[in-house]
């Protein structure tokens, strides 16, 4: 159940940075919510190799690289869909921080709502 509200609120947090920032267009709900889910996988799937991969540039960044990895992994799935489009690195970039503010805040309440069960 938890699993579900993250999924339909972080879609529509994507939806309200499409509102807010002009970069980052959205067709309708249903394209959010597709799109949410790719960026949920890349962001399970994918960005644990990158983050390995580019360890060194990372740590030599202090962290910051971990930005360019998460826009990278929010404009290839606006690339891999049709009802979302990013309209370039920077928008990727400011896009895939507001959203991922957003998903944070959902996070943190959906923790208040849904308290992890504990195993006896």
């Amino acid at each position: 159940m938890k699993w579900i509200v993250k999924w339909m609120l972080c879609a529509g947090a994507l939806l309200l940075v499409a509102q807010v920032y002009s970069g980052v267009q959205l067709q309708n709900f249903s394209s959010a919510l597709i799109a949410a889910l790719v960026l949920g996988l890349f962001n399970t799937l994918l960005r644990p190799l990158l983050i390995v991969l580019t360890l060194p540039i990372t740590l030599v960044s202090l962290g910051l690289f971990l930005f360019v990895i998460h826009a990278l992994l929010f404009w290839a799935a606006s690339g891999m869909l049709d009802g979302f489009a990013v309209s370039g690195f920077e928008a990727a970039l400011i896009g895939s921080v507001g959203y991922s503010l957003l998903c944070v805040v959902i996070d943190s309440a959906l923790e208040q709502l849904f308290p992890p069960q504990r195993l006896n």
